[in-house]
């Protein structure tokens, strides 16, 4: 297989070459990193997010968009498919690169984790990605700078020129858009801390509705955590049964029903007090090759529609 950070790099390309189709800016630094804005000061959009999701995985998973329902009204909902979950959701799409440099604060994913490779997953799998050129995605209100930029060439071994940084803010629409592609990673990393062998995941199919845009960061948050832990659907073709994947849907923890802004102010915004169990989709079905199909979790519309302020 090629090396997720050439195939991220060329749908990174293509970002650039269509820059104005999909109103994204694009900026050279002056340490000739690149900076993609997809919805930080740029506008973005639906097929923006789709492609920033493509990124993510490093286009090991087909990511699409189609009109679904939510209380009884359309809804735009993404579609993500891979038949390659232990490389492309744990090994490049989670998002588990703490970007902190020089005042900057951001969340990142992609396929220069692999670059790294020094995350549990990767223990675990023995993998580790080798090339010239990093990609990772960064979640922020702010543009990443050369400071980032550099921290990033550092820590992957490659030339400051050779990083490029895909960059949304949550309250955006390709970063709403990007968040409901999130909902097969989040059922595949759970799966992981529970203790599965994520070699065992075959093949993984979610669905999730396409929060709307929120006014602040923190309500873009909620919004987002809400619609896969309320709304997302995961589907899972697996090797292998285990009594853990009966814990994956978002209804094993006790703060199940509860919103997620009311669970991140309980906790002051510390994300990291909160039970990892929460993040987690609504509902998942677990195909065991031959063996039982059984389903956990469900749905709830109608908390999914209060958070998105739907009327």
């Amino acid at each position: 297989m090629q090396s997720p950070n050439r195939m991220a790099t060329e749908l990174v390309d293509e970002a650039i070459d269509f820059a104005d189709e999909l109103a994204v800016g694009v900026h050279e630094l002056d340490n000739e990193a690149t900076v993609l804005d997809f919805g930080v000061d740029a506008v973005g959009g639906v097929e923006a997010g789709l492609l920033l999701a493509e990124i993510q995985t490093a286009g090991l998973a087909t990511v699409g968009a189609e009109l679904g329902e939510l209380g009884g009204t359309p809804r735009t909902e993404v579609t993500l498919t891979t038949d390659h979950p232990a490389l492309s959701l744990l090994c490049s799409a989670k998002a588990g690169w703490e970007l902190s440099v020089d005042g900057f604060e951001g969340l990142g994913s992609g396929p220069a984790r692999a670059l790294v490779a020094e995350e549990a997953e990767f223990t675990q799998l023995g993998y580790r990605d080798e090339f010239d050129f990093a990609v990772l995605a960064v979640e922020s209100d702010q543009l990443p700078g050369e400071a980032a930029a550099e921290q990033v060439a550092r820590m992957a071994g490659v030339e400051t020129g050779a990083v490029f940084l895909p960059a949304f803010a949550t309250a955006s629409l390709a970063g709403s858009v990007t968040m409901a592609a999130r909902a097969a990673e989040l059922a595949a990393f759970r799966a992981f801390e529970l203790g599965y062998d994520p070699r065992d995941l075959l093949s993984v199919t979610s669905r999730a509705p396409v929060a709307p845009v929120a006014g602040d960061e923190e309500t873009a948050i909620a919004r987002t955590n809400d619609a896969i832990a309320y709304g997302g659907r995961v589907h899972l073709t697996v090797d292998r049964d285990d009594d853990c994947l009966r814990e994956l849907a978002s209804a094993a923890t006790d703060r199940h029903g509860t919103p997620f802004a009311e669970m991140f102010e309980a906790v002051d915004w510390q994300l990291h007090e909160l039970d990892e169990a929460v993040f987690a989709p609504a509902q998942v079905t677990v195909d065991v090759v031959g063996g039982p199909t059984y389903t956990v979790g469900d749905t709830d519309e109608a908390l999914v529609a209060r958070s998105f302020g739907q009327q």
